[in-house]
């Protein structure tokens, strides 16, 4: 492995784990779009290689707000162990909808999401 390719999968892995810290987003926002724009991924590949990464950050993020006193670990059961069932069912659906129409949903929500943060 190229010492480029080494330096940006860390600052992809850097920022994913900043915008985790912050904002509680996983990371998959970050690291998703940039293994695209930057390594030349293709979205079913960078949606998998983020979801390995976010089982790393999710799991050290958990016991850092943990830490802090921030984590309500029944809560997270609830919302995480449904979401095991919608991850099933998304990766399978995934697998059957052209990549573009996937990119172009994945980019109308975080336009739509950013949007409610402007304005909210």
């Amino acid at each position: 492995m190229d010492c480029r390719r080494l330096l940006l999968l860390a600052l992809c892995g850097t920022a994913a784990g900043l915008f985790s810290g912050l904002f509680g987003v996983g990371g998959g926002v970050v690291i998703v779009p940039l293994l695209i724009l930057w390594l030349g991924y293709g979205e079913r590949e960078a949606t998998g290689t983020s979801l390995g990464a976010i089982v790393i950050i999710a799991s050290v993020a958990s016991l850092t707000h943990g830490a802090y006193g921030n984590l309500h670990v029944g809560d997270g059961l609830l919302v995480g162990l449904p979401a095991v069932v919608g991850v099933v069912l998304g990766t399978a659906l995934q697998q059957r909808v052209a990549p573009k129409a996937v990119s172009i949903a994945f980019a109308v929500l975080l336009v739509v999401s950013a949007g409610d943060l402007l304005v909210g």
